[in-house]
């Protein structure tokens, strides 16, 4: 037991949570819990996962914004290799922090989780020449339920820039013209690139 430290309500946003594991080292290497139930449910986090996730990106992209409309899912995510800029955006419709967002750059050397519950957009960038992200969920995922939200959306505001990334914003999630501080393009799926903002989007 004891196995993690749970910074709770990151951000001001009720529910989000940055989890930074123990970790055990020496000369050969380390060990750690990468997730324990009795753990989270010491820290009040009573969440059943049902499905594990992984994906690998190269420098640059942009997964996201996402959430499943009619079968929400409560994400628990960590960067293994690699550097990634994650993000949620509150869509709850009832909650005082609707619209807010807050992010939180996990990589494998500081090990930290972000825990997403349902009700909120999710998407991160890819900082690191290439990155491999995983993540929990406690719903499976079910086609042509997906939604999305624009990245870019100016009434959010959420700060890539002070990541590096330069660009102007033309009133689409289109991603042309936008770059990292190195000049690696940003690279959004076309899906991704055609969301709306916020006044447009799907409440919770």
């Amino acid at each position: 037991m004891g196995q993690i430290t749970v910074e709770k309500n990151v951000g001001g946003i009720d529910g989000l949570c940055v989890i930074t594991p123990a970790v055990h080292g020496d000369s050969r290497g380390y060990f750690m819990e990468t997730y324990n139930e009795n753990d989270m449910k010491e820290a009040g986090i009573n969440i059943t996962f049902v499905q594990d996730n992984q994906s690998m990106s190269t420098k640059g992209v942009l997964r996201g914004l996402h959430f499943q409309k009619h079968y929400p899912q409560t994400k628990l995510v960590r960067a293994i290799k690699g550097s990634v800029f994650d993000v949620a955006v509150d869509l709850r419709s009832g909650s005082e922090t609707y619209g807010k967002w807050f992010g939180v750059e996990l990589t494998e050397e500081n090990k930290k989780q972000f825990l997403i519950p349902r009700g909120f957009a999710h998407g991160f960038l890819v900082l690191s020449e290439t990155a491999e992200f995983c993540y929990k969920c406690d719903d499976f995922y079910h086609a042509n339920d997906e939604g999305g939200l624009a990245w870019n959306d100016p009434e959010i505001g959420i700060d890539w820039a002070s990541l590096g990334v330069n660009g102007e914003y033309d009133g689409t999630a289109s991603a042309e013209g936008y770059t990292l501080a190195d000049g690696t393009p940003l690279n959004l799926s076309d899906k991704d690139q055609k969301w709306a903002g916020i006044k447009d989007t799907f409440k919770f």
